[in-house]
């Protein structure tokens, strides 16, 4: 209770008290109308939402997202502020990584590392650390295991979580030791892709639409079979959240939207490229909240 009471909207909330050993879902049913239709969060527990309508059988409820996607979805001033903090800090955190040893090392190992570096840098919070080498950067969905990194290896780093309560999420691929020309070229298509969907952001232009331009540079380049996820999602309170950056997404881009901008090439038993940034809609384009450059960095 003192923590809801001194939340920001403490003082207009309707508190109703219980204790261990009581039922929680009858204190919070005593709060709804019986035929009442409620918005829930998306992360709210099964058993938490069955509690309630077994007190409630005749309200209905419908996921907060579907709810209030633009509430959600555009951010204000100070949200923007601790998104770009966010952002700054996992920039801190990649420039610390990409100074390690990473041949020799097992994802796992790095992946820890990584996450040491963001707690280092402010996040408290970490989601996420994918660290796949080799092959396994081919998997869009990796995340860390005990494979050890060899030189020769490209590497795809995605790592992100909260940070006073925002969020951030930032990929970049690394090679170890020098790269084939065949890696530089995939590289080279997934930051041109990386930057068309950036420069096709601005006010007006539909979500899907940025999914397609960086599909089409990809696609171009006879990559395409080979880009086999959406271009981006929004990020908030949570690092995956509405708007997402795919087709069929018709929603219209405003001021104040934060998402990833995020194209790969997933080349099946050989090795994966995706370059990541979080970018907002400003009145006249867009603007990255992180800053890391996009070139190949070189590790060792």
């Amino acid at each position: 209770r003192p923590d809801a009471e001194a939340a920001p909207a403490g003082s207009n909330l309707g508190i109703v008290d219980w204790t261990d050993g009581s039922d929680p879902y009858a204190a919070a049913a005593s709060l709804l109308g019986r035929d009442g239709r409620y918005a829930i969060s998306d992360s709210a527990w099964a058993m938490h939402l069955l509690g309630l309508q077994d007190h409630v059988p005749g309200a209905s409820y419908v996921s907060m997202t579907t709810a209030l996607p633009m509430l959600r979805a555009i951010k204000d001033a100070d949200e923007i502020d601790r998104l770009a903090a966010a952002g700054a800090a996992a920039d801190l955190a990649y420039e610390e990584i990409v100074k390690v040893q990473f041949a020799g090392r097992s994802e796992n190992d790095v992946g820890a590392e990584l996450a040491r570096l963001l707690r280092r840098f402010g996040h408290s919070q970490v989601d996420f650390t994918v660290v796949g080498s080799g092959p396994n950067g081919a998997n869009p969905h990796h995340e860390i295991g005990p494979r050890i990194i060899e030189e020769g290896d490209m590497v795809v780093l995605d790592f992100g979580g909260l940070k006073d309560g925002y969020g951030s999420d930032t990929t970049r691929t690394v090679h170890v030791g020098e790269p084939t020309a065949k890696e530089r070229e995939v590289h080279g298509v997934v930051r041109r892709a990386q930057q068309a969907a950036f420069e096709a952001v601005r006010p007006g232009v539909e979500c899907q639409e940025i999914d397609r331009v960086a599909r089409a540079v990809i696609t171009e380049a006879g990559y395409g079979e080979y880009f086999i996820h959406r271009v981006g999602h929004g990020i908030g309170l949570t690092t995956h959240e509405p708007p997402y950056m795919v087709e069929g997404e018709t929603q219209i881009l405003e001021p104040g939207m934060c998402f990833s901008i995020e194209p790969g090439i997933y080349l099946p038993g050989q090795f994966g490229v995706r370059i990541e940034d979080i970018v907002t809609v400003v009145p006249d384009g867009g603007r990255r909240l992180n800053q890391t450059p996009h070139r190949m960095q070189i590790v060792h």
